[in-house]
């Protein structure tokens, strides 16, 4: 598998996020539908790269295959907070970072959780990016990956 560049992971992973928006809040809309938006909406800042494009469909597809997985491993974690009572942003970060966790061991945990505290500080609120690393901080310990 040909790697890409820390800069061009970083950027598919925020189209990514925006991808599982997209989808978490629209019915019907496909996967492929969903990523193009998500690529569409910064067409003028940042042209579609197609390192970056793959890497991000990877992901997209991964999350929404083991979703309900996913799904459960949230929640059985996140003490408190029913995942669907979490605001649909944090919920996708940590979607996206629990399959990275569970499914890609190809990226390093630390890489993991410190891109969705990245997420969560960009696209979350002032209390994301805690709640965030809290609990996928939990969820990785208890995932043999370095």
């Amino acid at each position: 598998m040909k790697t890409t560049n820390p800069g061009t992971r970083r950027l598919a992973r925020e189209r990514v996020l925006q991808a599982l928006y997209q989808l978490d809040v629209s019915g019907g809309v496909s996967i492929e539908e969903a990523l193009e938006w998500a690529w569409g909406v910064h067409a003028q800042e940042e042209p579609k790269q197609e390192a970056a494009h793959r890497f991000a469909m990877e992901l997209v597809e991964g999350v929404c295959e083991s979703i309900e997985e996913i799904d459960a491993l949230i929640d059985a974690h996140s003490h408190h907070w029913r995942l669907e009572r979490m605001s649909k942003i944090d919920r996708n970060i940590l979607r996206l970072g629990v399959f990275e966790l569970k499914y890609r061991e190809d990226i390093p945990k630390k890489v993991t959780l410190n891109e969705a505290i990245e997420l969560a500080k960009k696209f979350g609120t002032e209390n994301s990016s805690a709640f965030i690393n809290g609990l996928l901080d939990c969820l990785a310990s208890g995932t043999a990956k370095e």
